[in-house]
């Protein structure tokens, strides 16, 4: 690198595997890759989305590169509650990064406003809500289907003009850079001698991007099969519609200094803006939601004595000087630990439930064989016959989230009853399910891609068969277990190329849907944790269980169960 002195660059717009569709790139390989090229900075910019910010963060972190937040929004012509088309577009795109804390927590919200007031094809924002929450964040005028792009290559440039007015009046010239590109693309070299004289004419600075969709140039087919999968398009109709030349790949800082060699303040300028951006994600910590207390108690520790000191002599028709000192030495535990409000919000689930004539079973692990979980309802199992030492009982050191199970009604959904009856108490904007990834299995991604590749159905179908029907059966697996398989596997290369490309593929996510049971529940409105997002008149976190355990979010589990009807 000390060679490239004037090539030093950080790619700014990169599109990873959670660009559903339109990126290739998995995070730990695309991190692995900026190391190898010796880069110290990488952004992420999904389309429309913060899926992958969590994971890329971790990442980046874990090699020693610094990871720069953000998305490529996609931006309604007129108003976002517009849904129609103006002037033949419904959207143009445009980058945002978050240099700091304030302008990660915009970002988030003008995604998720995006997702919930803004959806017409693609989750939309629009200037009104840049203006509202531009603060903290750094704006690029994005490559071919950003506004100003597409108003010069209509040869618009009055236009351009007033949309670069326009997003100077909403970020500042300090933090409005004009985007100029370079994959080879003839329409490119026009476009951005315009853009350079629209840099100059403004006052503002210039960034080289390579609009990153997969790893390295030899993945370019990867991308365009995926393509073809979403769009139902086989191979052919894909290359003749020239929707990608190779060039969307991750580029060295040294094919950079090359194709940008004109504009060096572009490359440099990569850096400077990398440098300033700096935001941090805290895990660990719990983030308890708040619990309406009745007017009698002033602490979480005093109501859940209260509520064990009324339930004890229902279960216990004697109660000795042993169960009352084991009460109140778990009492103390669970106050030295600051979980009263953990097993309050438990408790007042299984109180709804008993009220409505639900059937329940719950499950707190760590409580589990306590006298505070079974005079709660939280567990049926008596303490006296777990015969555990005091001080064993509560397994503090691993807290789990509550889980329920709730009986299946044919009338009503008792699941969707739990939840809003959380949204009431405490709030709808504080209550969401969780995002899960459909992704292609074995099979899925064997057929989906030899469709693509044009190859027919019968051949399709029977080499499809020979694949194992085990669940989570993945393409290694059956050519190691099935002879057949890897015979055909090893006829041709045809047949090669074909299973490899599904091997690709396979657990890339292809769609998000709301998980089966986990709900999250915030201190105040989720949009000030994380993105959501909507669907059927409830909230969806867009971050899946995993990362939202590591930030400390309170989660619970809601099962229905048809064993408990």
């Amino acid at each position: 690198m000390t060679a490239f002195d004037e090539s030093r660059f950080a790619h700014l717009h990169v599109h990873t595997e959670y660009s559903l569709y339109s990126g290739v790139a998995r995070i730990k390989e695309l991190v692995t890759r900026v190391k190898e090229l010796e880069m110290k900075h990488l952004a992420i910019t999904d389309y429309g989305a913060l899926y992958g910010v969590i994971p890329f963060y971790k990442e980046c972190k874990k090699q020693g590169i610094k990871p720069i937040i953000g998305c490529e929004l996609y931006v309604a012509p007129t108003s976002r509650y517009y849904r129609c088309t103006v002037d033949g577009e419904t959207y143009y795109n445009l980058i945002l990064l978050a240099e700091n804390q304030m302008g990660y927590k915009n970002l988030v919200k003008l995604v998720s406003l995006a997702n919930i007031e803004g959806m017409y094809y693609k989750p939309r924002v629009d200037k009104e809500l840049l203006q509202k929450y531009h603060e903290g964040l750094i704006c690029l005028s994005s490559g071919a289907d950003g506004e100003v792009y597409r108003a010069i290559s209509r040869n618009n440039k009055p236009r351009a003009k007033r949309v670069v007015q326009e997003y100077i009046d909403i970020f500042g010239k300090e933090n409005f850079f004009i985007e100029v590109q370079n994959h080879g693309l003839s329409q490119e070299r026009i476009v951005n001698k315009s853009l350079v004289e629209l840099a100059e004419n403004f006052g503002l600075g210039l960034v080289a991007a390579n609009d990153c969709r997969y790893l390295r140039q030899k993945d370019s087919e990867l991308y365009a099969v995926l393509h073809c999968i979403e769009h139902g398009m086989d191979l052919d109709e894909y290359k003749n519609g020239r929707y990608d030349n190779g060039e969307y790949y991750l580029k060295s800082p040294q094919e950079i200094a090359i194709l940008f060699s004109e504009y060096p303040e572009a490359v440099a300028n990569t850096v400077k803006i990398a440098e300033r951006c700096q935001v941090d994600f805290t895990f660990g910590q719990m983030q308890m939601p708040a619990f309406s207390l009745p007017k009698a108690y002033k602490t979480d520790d005093e109501y859940l004595c209260a509520l064990c000191e009324k339930a004890l002599p229902e279960y216990y028709s004697v109660i000795t000087e042993e169960i009352q000192k084991q009460l109140c030495y778990e009492l103390d535990m669970i106050k030295r630990s600051d979980l009263a409000r953990y097993i309050l919000i438990a408790q007042d689930i299984i109180e709804l439930c008993r009220e409505h004539d639900i059937s329940v079973r719950s499950r707190c692990s760590y409580l589990e064989g306590s006298i505070i979980a079974y005079v709660l309802g939280l567990s049926k199992v008596e303490p006296s016959k777990c015969n555990l030492e005091a001080d064993t009982v509560l397994n503090l050191d691993h807290i789990s989230l509550p889980e329920f199970k709730l009986g299946y009604n044919q009338q009503i959904d008792n699941q969707d009853f739990v939840i809003d009856y959380l949204k009431e108490c405490y709030g709808y904007d504080s209550v969401a399910q969780i995002v899960t990834f459909g992704t292609l299995l074995a099979k899925a991604a064997l057929r989906e891609v030899g469709r693509v590749l044009g190859i027919d159905y019968e051949h399709i179908d029977a080499i499809a068969r020979t694949i194992p029907n085990e669940l989570r059966m993945t393409l290694d697996e059956a050519l190691n277990t099935s002879a057949e398989f890897r015979q055909h596997y090893e006829s041709s290369e045809v047949i090669k190329r074909w299973v490899d490309l599904a091997h690709e593929i396979k657990g890339l996510p292809r769609h998000t849907s709301p998980h089966a049971s986990m709900v999250v529940i915030a201190h105040g409105p989720l949009m000030d944790y994380l993105p959501v997002s909507e669907s059927e008149n409830s909230l969806v976190a867009d971050f899946p269980v995993k990362y939202l355990e590591e930030m400390g979010m309170f989660m619970v589990s809601l099962t229905l169960s048809r064993r408990l009807s």
